[in-house]
């Protein structure tokens, strides 16, 4: 199980077995700006919110919080501070039975968090969604968000539409789906962990987070960075 858990934090689209063109095309060599994604700010203008070595990390997926923080919300569950990539993941704990409370959510033009109860959501735009083929981008003003989706499209609605069209990602079609994608990235990671990282004696791991940090603090795979990672 920690070896999936490990291979998945670490993984990469390369193999031992493609050839020269396409690891061009899965690792294109590109300035810093032309990789940064619409969800994407630079770490020193993300928040994290939540503390210990694996803090920017989502706590549920293990992505890393400043590469997705225009969707990042944050709530407080069971008396500790949670920061998730997107509300995809938010809505995971939700699932799973747990009671995610004081919720905030990033807004989209400020980068401040936000209560996300008191949000104004674009759902569906035109920009990239996060853990999710529909997007939901936050906004503190009807007009922001309104403006937001003149541009991009989309609707407004509220914290609790932007849930439910969350919550549909767990559906068994969409599970299914994810599923043979996590299986193909973990395949891929493993790879990725034989050709570059030291190979050693691993713990056991109780997130992908975690697995993330052990990774990073013990320099295993020198030089990776974001999705290599």
């Amino acid at each position: 199980m920690f070896k999936t858990i490990l291979t998945t934090a670490i993984m990469i689209a390369l193999s031992t077995g493609c050839s020269a063109k396409e690891e061009a095309v899965v690792m294109p060599k590109q300035t810093k700006s032309k990789m940064m994604m619409f969800q994407s700010v630079p770490a020193d203008k993300a928040t994290l919110l939540q503390e210990g070595k694996e803090k920017e990390f989502c706590v549920n997926c293990g992505m890393t919080l400043p590469m997705f923080y225009k969707t990042n919300h944050a709530a407080t569950v069971d008396n500790t501070v949670k920061q998730y990539c997107s509300i995809h993941c938010l809505a995971q704990d939700i699932i799973m039975g747990k009671n995610p409370k004081d919720i905030k959510v990033v807004d989209t033009n400020s980068l401040k968090f936000i209560d996300a109860t008191k949000a104004f959501y674009v759902l569906e735009s035109t920009k990239k969604g996060t853990m999710s083929g529909k997007s939901k981008y936050a906004f503190s003003t009807q007009k922001e968000a309104e403006d937001f989706a003149k541009a991009n499209g989309g609707t407004v609605g509220d914290f609790n539409a932007a849930l439910e069209m969350a919550k549909k990602d767990f559906s068994p079609e969409v599970k299914a789906k994810m599923k043979a994608k996590k299986m193909m990235m973990t395949n891929k990671g493993a790879k990725i962990y034989k050709m570059k990282c030291k190979q050693t004696t691993l713990p056991k791991f109780d997130s992908v987070a975690s697995a993330k940090a052990y990774v990073r603090d013990n320099n295993l795979c020198a030089g990776l960075k974001g999705k290599p990672l």
